[in-house]
């Protein structure tokens, strides 16, 4: 089995590394970018990808869509902090295949890979169970956005410009102003400044 591991803090590939390679049959490779995830993803076919939502700037949910985008056969699982069920939401809903917190046990990332291999989907159990509760009470507000919306809170936070924005999708100016008069109605806030509050504690990617 050939397992891809993309995250961009080398301490962390090197332990997922280690464990992974105590799989029977397991071949393990490393990338830190999401440029060498995409390029190993293509060379290497790999049958799992272990891949990080934060890559130094670059969301790894971009990277799990431009995976999907050019049919990558492999079954994906992210590995990542969020462990926010907004987050798990948007990762299955985008072709992820499993999903599991860093603060989960060692060996639950083992077993979300070999069941993923064998063609299962995999949560693990606290993700679980707060996406089910989040579902049924609808308290996360992150779950009304739309991919397009969930980018420029993230950009906001950032600290980009609504013209930075634009220039960043190449769409008009007055596009991005609106869809952030979406967002404060969405997420129940008067100003851009709000937002700009909430992409950076939700830690928004």
């Amino acid at each position: 089995m050939r397992i891809l591991v993309v995250d961009d803090h080398a301490v962390v590939r090197e332990g997922v590394r280690r464990l992974l390679a105590t799989i029977n049959g397991a071949e393990v490779h490393e990338a830190a970018t999401a440029e060498d995830a995409m390029a190993l993803a293509r060379s290497l076919d790999p049958d799992v990808v272990v891949l990080d939502i934060n890559l130094g700037g670059t969301s790894g949910l971009e990277v799990l869509r431009r995976l999907k985008a050019e049919n990558v056969a492999a079954r994906i699982v992210m590995f990542t902090m969020h462990a926010e069920p907004s987050y798990a939401m948007r990762a299955l809903v985008a072709g992820a295949a499993g999903y599991v917190s860093k603060s989960a046990g060692a060996e639950e990332l083992v077993t979300a890979v070999r069941s993923i291999a064998s063609g299962d989907r995999y949560l693990d159990s606290t993700i679980a169970s707060d996406l089910v509760f989040s579902s049924t009470e609808g308290r996360d507000p992150l779950h009304k956005l739309t991919n397009r919306e969930v980018d420029i809170l993230r950009l906001l936070g950032d600290g980009k410009s609504f013209s930075e924005i634009a220039g960043t999708f190449g769409i008009a100016y007055k596009t991005v102003a609106n869809a952030a008069s979406r967002l404060k109605e969405k997420l129940g806030v008067a100003r851009t400044a709000d937002l700009i509050r909430l992409s950076v504690e939700r830690r928004v990617v």
